[in-house]
């Protein structure tokens, strides 16, 4: 019994030798699995694309065509087109005061030629200069004669009136009926009335220094020979003015 033991040991080592030989001699094989690391993959970053929308303001197209329709407005008549009488009372009036703008501004004066209180009228610059003491005057900016109604002298101021009425001279009256354009022979002062708040006579002329009810006239060649001034400026201007101060026009 013993002997049999020991050889089905021996049969057993011997079968364990060439089992570890046939294993020692098989090669590496290379898998083909793959084996995936259980770390999550980095994210992409994503890019976002931002579109910017110009947006353009919208013009006030009401407020617009509102003041289009205004400029396009037809007048009752000739006098009212001529003279702006209907633009007049809403703009250039605070009541009966006269409520348009100033222009009046001092400026150096140093002409000794002109005595304090003289009237110096510069056609070509549209202005008015009152001379005050010290080398100093008062500027006014000026509506004048249009092209055939520019004149140049020296006057003095003859009479004053605080919202004048007008008579139109014959001539003014004559040459606008010969263009179709019936002009009143008399007009009562007041906000309506051509001369304004103010006037000033200029001896031995027809002309004046006045007012106007079209304040958007100052600055231009729009008169009939007669030097308008904004309604503020011309009440400035009246108060200081004495009868007879001298009057300097210029072309």
């Amino acid at each position: 019994m013993r002997k049999i033991w020991v050889g089905a040991a021996a049969v057993f080592a011997v079968v364990g030798l060439v089992t570890g030989g046939v294993q020692a001699a098989t090669p590496n094989v290379k898998s083909n699995i793959t084996v995936y690391s259980e770390k999550p993959a980095p994210k992409k970053k994503v890019v976002k694309t931002v579109k910017v929308v110009k947006v353009e303001q919208k013009k006030p197209q009401a407020k617009r065509e509102y003041r289009r329709a205004s400029l396009r407005r037809t007048c009752d008549s000739f006098f009212e087109c001529l003279f702006s009488t209907r633009r007049a009372t809403r703009a250039s009036f605070g009541g009966m005061g006269g409520g348009d703008r100033t222009t009046r501004s001092t400026v150096s004066f140093s002409d000794g030629k002109y005595k304090p209180g003289s009237i110096i009228i510069r056609t070509p610059e549209r202005a008015l200069y009152y001379v005050l003491p010290g080398g100093k005057a008062l500027r006014y900016k000026v509506g004048v004669g249009k092209e055939g109604f520019q004149w140049s002298g020296n006057s003095s101021i003859g009479m004053k009136r605080e919202w004048p009425d007008w008579r139109p001279p014959a001539v003014m009256i004559a040459r606008e009926a010969a263009k179709g354009n019936i002009i009143p022979e008399y007009m009562e002062g007041g906000p309506n009335n051509p001369l304004g708040a103010r006037a000033m006579y200029i001896s031995g002329t027809m002309f004046r220094i006045h007012g106007t009810n079209n304040a958007a006239s100052i600055g231009g060649a729009v008169s009939s020979g007669c030097i308008r001034m904004m309604n503020s400026d011309v009440i400035d201007l009246y108060d200081r003015v004495a009868l007879g101060s001298r009057v300097y026009v210029y072309q």
